[in-house]
């Protein structure tokens, strides 16, 4: 597998896993909150996300992304009942995706496939979904942190700590291991 494909099956896992976190945060009822009628909740953000990955990911190279049995605009309507059910979904479109690069062979990259009808390299197409999930991922992991407030658990360094963190880093030998060692 190309260093590209790696890295870009590494930038999806890191997505995910900062949904993983958020989730793990949350109650049933965190999913379902909006602060008004025209935002999405964290169910509808998943489900939008999930829907997105199944239609592009599925048949990836020889079908058209837009998948004719996608309805969109249903994604931005509920349909959950539980956590469990959104997380069940999220995981749904995750595998897809995975299953799906992880099948592509370096002759791949520069193939053409579709997205609506226009065309991109396999390279644009995953630049282009990676994009577009970091976007919803950002949401999710905001909306979590705005629903818990004092009780958010940061998912990275955390504020006023940088100085604490970096020390931790430079105290140690610099590391020879490349990203994709652990693969």
């Amino acid at each position: 597998m190309s260093s590209y494909l790696i890295s870009a099956l590494k930038q999806f896992e890191y997505y995910k896993s900062l949904g993983d976190k958020t989730f793990v945060q949350l109650k049933d009822e965190h999913f379902f909150w909006h602060p008004n009628e025209e935002n999405n909740s964290i169910a509808i953000i998943v489900k939008h996300l999930a829907g997105n990955m199944l239609s592009r990911w599925t048949n990836f190279l020889t079908e058209d992304g837009e998948k004719e049995w996608r309805n969109r605009d249903q994604e931005f309507i509920n349909s959950f009942e539980t956590k469990e059910d959104v997380i069940a979904f999220w995981e749904e479109g995750w595998y897809c995706l995975f299953k799906a690069i992880k099948s592509l062979k370096d002759s791949d990259v520069e193939k053409i496939v579709y997205i609506r009808n226009q065309g991109h390299t396999v390279t644009e197409a995953i630049n282009r979904q990676l994009c577009h999930y970091a976007y919803h991922v950002g949401q999710l992991v905001f909306l979590g942190k705005i629903i818990l407030d004092d009780n958010w658990q940061s998912l990275s360094i955390a504020k006023g700590k940088s100085e604490n963190y970096n020390q931790d880093k430079f105290s140690k030998e610099k590391s020879k291991k490349h990203f994709t060692d652990d693969l």
